[in-house]
């Protein structure tokens, strides 16, 4: 989101806004510095009403990996990196049959990354257009290029005057100093970028002093020659200038800062850009002063503001924090500070505010990627993957996790206590993805290795996790014997997280045996929970006792703990946990007589299990569970009635989404059509596209070119004035539609 007004390029805007509503994919080009990004926000911003399935910014600059592309753009549109499936195939899956706009933002350093990011989400979403902003054209068929100028005089001038008034209210263009403003903007080529930075120092300079400065510094980086200035080096000229204007701590500071990518807030500044020149406390009143030179930017909520550096900015000083020898030492502190803040995370869990705790790790997630990038030690770059084990599994970056683990696993490999820790964190993840065969060999050398350095806690973990495992390969009783085991040792070791985990585990147990124990063992962990004020560990362990209930027959208080599990559980990303749970409540609602509301909650959780990328056979007990209930609704409903319903569900995004849909029975989110005006060949393709096909399914079915059914269903869209597949998918479930 901006945080100025957007000042000129009307003309611009409309352009764009016009092309876009024919172009697939417009890239807007320029040097750095014009004002590429904030046109493309702005046109993001006016355009919300004309792509009805969302509007997204991915900001690229602070990515260097460009195999992290994709992985940037399914966090930025809210797609959970949770399966094994490649993470551009689940974001193709996401976006396909949805009208929606992407703004891809600083594609310059990553343009063979951006440019096979765009084919396939182009190729697989016929509703989607793509708007980039690279100093570079992506170079792929059907793209549209506009060149962004620099400001007119008159519009140069505009932004100068709002800017200053927004630094010195005072500020007045006048007969007086109107030709001084002039030759400032001349001086500046009507760059934004520098404007602004120029506008920021008329607080303490007058427009005389700013052209002075300004006109020496780029007659010395130009040879004394101002017309045969390049635009690029202008910019650099401008940040080379508004650098030197800084104290040297002010200097010293904006060098640290470049470490953080995607923001960072004032404890994380305070402990990693101290000492050598800068003590604690002086932190603060550094960065406010670099907040007021507009060197840093300001965000967040007032309850946790948050700082940024525009990239530029932030390039230029990690330049300087290169040449000055600290780059090494800061980048150590940047590693140290966030794991500090995961280790804190992991060890307090057990205690009050889990969802601020999992938000503020989700808000610096750039940040610990950063961290776990940094070169010199593997063994805390592996205490601090599996430090984030919370982050990972409970706040709905599984396939992130999984991936840092095993390169963490793989670069750490000596037998430590971290990396003991790490393999059965990596365990976990594992069993998460419904891969057992992988958690099953990390539970293994878990097992050995913390014998071997007589790890206790280690050892603990590894038998929680040996009965899950066996739970999630439908040996019950072996199950029963591990967890028993891991609940003692968790509770000698004073372990209160695992003592909470162990008994909602097992307490699912003994439910599927029938075993009475399983509602004394569900309060027992409820207690437990409740006495460690381990909100996650409470919705598990009351979601536990309501299965047990419902097992059980007693309706009522199933349905009551289930509903104040889902109601904890909303606050969490535990994308595996919520479907569990949201499968259950489905069960529970059938059994109350709401066949349509029960099938549509089973849609939501089956959302959520394919997000995870998992199938119900990595959950042997919920699949039998699953096919008998499956067997009822229909039975009630009929096929048409139940595809209906489950299309409805299925709709629903995330598991806040999804829980909330199934608590507060919604109504359904495409309306009914009720009349037909499709042709026989577009009603086949929007049965295929009900059956969850893509095109390229449904074109090799049909014996079409994938184009072809692009244009079936961009046609099929424009009939029934949808916007998504999804609509399409209610639609046909609810007329039954005949096909050929």
């Amino acid at each position: 989101m901006a945080l100025t007004s957007f000042v000129g390029r009307r003309r611009e805007v409309a352009e764009i806004r016009r092309t876009l509503g024919s172009a697939r994919l417009l890239t807007l080009t320029g040097m750095g510095g014009v004002g590429k990004t904030r046109l493309a926000l702005e046109v993001a911003a006016n355009s919300t009403r004309a792509f009805a399935d969302g509007v997204w910014v991915v900001d690229l600059a602070p990515v260097r990996d460009p195999s992290a592309v994709a992985i940037r753009a399914a966090t930025a549109l809210g797609v959970p990196d949770l399966g094994a499936r490649p993470v551009l195939d689940q974001l193709a899956a996401h976006l396909a049959g949805r009208r929606a706009l992407i703004v891809l933002d600083n594609c310059e350093h990553l343009v063979k990354a951006c440019s096979e990011l765009a084919q396939t989400l182009l190729s697989a979403a016929g509703g989607l257009r793509i708007l980039a902003t690279s100093r570079e054209t992506l170079g792929i068929t059907g793209e549209h290029v506009l060149t962004v100028q620099p400001l007119s005089p008159d519009e140069a001038l505009e932004l100068l005057r709002d800017r200053s008034n927004a630094v010195e209210p005072r500020f007045r263009i006048t007969d007086a100093n109107r030709a001084a403003v002039t030759r400032l903007c001349a001086g500046l080529e009507g760059l934004p970028l520098a404007i602004e930075l120029a506008a920021a120092r008329l607080r303490t300079l007058t427009v005389e002093e700013a052209v002075v400065r300004l006109e020496n510094r780029f007659a010395l980086l130009s040879g004394g020659s101002r017309t045969a200035l390049p635009r690029q080096r202008t910019l650099r000229a401008l940040v080379d200038w508004s650098y030197e204007l800084c104290s040297a701590p002010e200097q010293r500071l904006w060098n640290r800062l470049s470490v953080f990518t995607g923001g960072f807030a004032l404890d994380a500044a305070e402990s990693v850009c101290a000492g050598s020149g800068i003590a604690r406390h002086e932190v603060l009143d550094l960065l406010d002063r670099l907040v007021a030179q507009s060197v840093v930017l300001t965000g967040g909520g007032e309850d946790e503001p948050r700082y940024r550096l525009l990239e530029t900015i932030r390039q230029y000083g990690r330049q300087q924090l290169a040449r000055s020898g600290e780059e090494h030492t800061v980048l150590r502190r940047h590693r140290d500070f966030y794991l500090a803040l995961a280790e804190r995370t992991a060890g307090d869990w057990c205690g009050p505010g889990q969802e601020k705790a999992l938000a503020r790790l989700r808000a610096e997630h750039a940040n610990v990627l950063t961290a776990l990038d940094c070169a010199g030690d593997p063994q805390a770059t592996l205490a601090l993957a599996a430090a984030l084990r919370y982050h990972w599994c409970a706040g709905g970056f599984l396939g992130e996790g999984r991936r840092r683990l095993d390169r963490a696993l793989a670069a750490a490999p000596e037998p430590t206590v971290v990396r003991a820790r790490a393999l059965w964190v990596a365990a976990w993840v594992a069993q998460l993805q419904g891969d057992l065969a992988a958690s099953g060999r990390w539970l293994e050398e878990a097992a050995h290795l913390g014998e071997e350095l007589g790890d206790p806690v280690v050892c603990a973990y590894v038998q929680s996790f040996r009965g899950t495992l066996a739970l999630f390969r439908g040996q019950l009783t072996q199950a029963v014997s591990l967890l028993e085991g891991a609940v003692d040792a968790h509770t000698a070791l004073g372990e209160g997280a695992g003592v909470v985990f162990a008994l909602f585990e097992l307490s699912f147990v003994l439910a599927h045996l029938a075993d009475p124990r399983a509602a004394v063992t569900g309060r027992r962990a409820l207690a437990a929970a409740e006495a460690h004020d381990d909100r996650w560990g409470r919705a598990h362990a009351l979601s536990a006792l309501g299965h047990d209930a419902y097992l059980r027959g007693d309706l009522e208080a199933a349905v009551a703990m289930t509903r104040t599990a889902l109601e904890i559980e909303e606050g969490f990303t535990d994308y595996v946990g919520a479907m569990l749970m949201l499968e259950h409540f489905a069960w529970m609602t059938a059994s109350l007589g709401d066949a349509a509301q029960a099938v549509r909650v089973l849609g939501a959780a089956d959302a959520l299990r394919r997000d995870i990328g998992i199938t119900l056979a990595a959950f042997p007990q919920v699949a039998l569970g699953h096919a008998r209930f499956e067997e009822a609704t229909v039975a009630v409903l009929g096929q048409a009635g139940y595809r209906r319903a489950f299309a409805q569900g299925g709709a629903v995004d995330g598991p806040a989404r999804a829980i909330a849909f199934a608590l507060r029975a919604p109504e359904p989110v495409a309306p009914a059509v009720a009349t037909n005006p499709l042709t026989s060949r577009e009603r086949e393709v929007a049965a295929r596209v009900a059956q969850g096909a893509t095109n390229r399914q449904i074109a090799s079915a049909l014996g079409r070119s994938p184009r072809t059914v692009e244009g079936h269903i961009e046609n099929i869209l424009a009939k029934l004035g949808f916007g998504s597949r999804t609509q399409i998918a209610t639609w046909w479930a609810q007329n039954q539609v005949p096909t050929p």
